[in-house]
């Protein structure tokens, strides 16, 4: 009886430690449909600082028309960097009408900021080259659902 309930303590541990690995970097956000010159992406909506610090880190895996869409309060200058995200990314900088101003290839790992040129409301992360592939780039404009673009839950 007494190796039974060892048995069972390891078990539950073991459990306990292996869901706990795998939980915060499988959840997803709130998730919105956008359009680029009519191709469209799935994308999640970082809209707190929480969310925008996380990011993609420890994600591996992103979907081929699937993205991340960091939403701001303010225009500003954005910077980002790869710290301890394993998949490589393309990165768009968008003003407050939602039109592409620049793009950036950016590094697993790379602890290199990559600083928009200008002042942004938005930032677009999706697989690196996928902008190229489709043909998208500065000055094209991102289509938002109804027309209205996201803003932050702070």
């Amino acid at each position: 009886m007494k190796n039974k309930i060892i048995i069972i303590a390891i078990f539950f541990i073991f459990f306990s430690i292996t869901a706990g690995c795998t939980g915060r970097q499988e959840e997803r956000l709130e998730e919105i449909s956008i359009e680029i010159n009519g191709h469209g992406f799935l994308v999640e909506v970082a809209d707190n600082s929480e969310e925008r610090q996380r990011g993609y880190m420890e994600r591996e895996g992103i979907g081929h028309d699937e993205g991340m869409l960091f939403v701001f309060r303010g225009d500003q200058r954005l910077s980002f960097w790869m710290k301890n995200t394993p998949s490589p990314l393309s990165i768009a900088y968008i003003d407050s009408r939602g039109v592409i101003r620049e793009i950036h290839h950016m590094e697993p790992f790379s602890e290199k900021p990559v600083p928009s040129a200008g002042s942004v409301r938005y930032a677009l992360e999706v697989n690196q080259g996928r902008f190229s592939e489709l043909g998208i780039v500065p000055g094209d404009k991102l289509e938002f659902p109804g027309g209205k673009l996201p803003t932050t839950s702070e």
